[in-house]
């Protein structure tokens, strides 16, 4: 019997979203305990751990709003917390548990941060040269593995033919 057909406990799920949300917040509080807000600290030619706020959606988007977006996106963060507890308890395979747990995991993350923050702490950044990508936190890498983890489970499934006598 393979795990799509047994499920995946929706206890590891939310074991695996537990942690996301305490190795975030971790990273987070040791961003601000470590680094002033602005300053950055160079560990490799491509990577620097830097302290900013993004009150915004990711990559900063609306981050000029005004305000509203905070509530607007604890929200939106509620809704699919929500919805990703419902689902984690349906009868998933492991690899939706997983992506569910991670995804969970950084909603749950950033919600924290724009509940009692009204900002979420950034701290990752990768660069080289002019090539650059947005500050980013670990909920954010969550939610980018649980997506894609997600995304080629769906593909798999997609591409595999309906054999004969399979339903």
């Amino acid at each position: 019997m393979s795990c799509v057909d047994k499920g995946f406990s929706p206890y590891i799920s939310l074991l695996i979203s537990g942690l996301t949300v305490v190795f975030d917040q971790v990273i987070k509080w040791q961003t601000q305990q470590s680094i002033a807000y602005g300053d950055s600290i160079s560990l490799t030619p491509f990577f620097n751990w830097v302290h900013t706020w993004n009150t915004g959606a990711a990559f900063g988007l609306l981050s000029n709003g005004g305000g509203w977006q905070r509530y607007f996106f604890i929200g939106v963060a509620l809704l699919i917390s929500v919805a990703l507890t419902r689902l984690i308890f349906n009868k998933v395979s492991k690899r939706d548990g997983i992506s569910y747990g991670l995804i969970l995991g950084g909603a749950v993350g950033n919600l924290i941060d724009r509940l009692f923050r009204g900002y979420v702490v950034d701290s990752l950044h990768l660069g080289w040269q002019t090539w650059q990508l947005p500050v980013f936190n670990i909920a954010d890498i969550a939610i980018t593995l649980g997506v894609i983890l997600l995304l080629l489970s769906n593909l798999q499934v997609s591409m595999i033919p309906n054999l004969p006598g399979s339903k």
